[in-house]
């Protein structure tokens, strides 16, 4: 049996990733999320239960580590928490973000996260 490529890993994933990025005010479509995939300008982590797609943010006096989007089983999700604040170190980031719904909230809050500020939008 033969590994699985990037392709078919993202492609097992699509439900998950078109989900999240339904909720995302129509910033990406899938393609657009593989192909800064594929470029290295995003990052994604797949297990058999979940996935998420990350980015690192550089401003003037900080680097972020940015969750994009996630989604499947919840538990499966968490448990990238390690290995992720790891590859951030990794890459001289010093804070962890992520934008969703209130639900991450709660969700995250067990691994040490917190609400820090609210985005609101409207479409022009």
């Amino acid at each position: 049996m033969t590994e699985p490529t990037l392709d078919d890993e993202l492609e097992r994933c699509r439900l998950w990733i078109e989900s999240a990025l339904a909720l995302s005010g129509g910033t990406h479509l899938f393609q657009d999320v593989v192909d800064s995939v594929k470029i290295g300008a995003m990052q994604f982590w797949n297990a058999s239960d979940g996935c998420m797609v990350t980015e690192i943010l550089e401003y003037p006096r900080k680097k972020v580590f940015h969750i994009f989007l996630a989604g499947g089983n919840l538990d499966q999700i968490r448990d990238f928490s390690d290995s992720a604040i790891y590859f951030a170190k990794l890459n001289g980031c010093t804070a962890m973000t992520l934008a969703g719904r209130k639900g991450w909230v709660k969700a995250l809050k067990q691994l040490g996260w917190s609400e820090k500020f609210t985005t609101v939008s409207v479409e022009i």
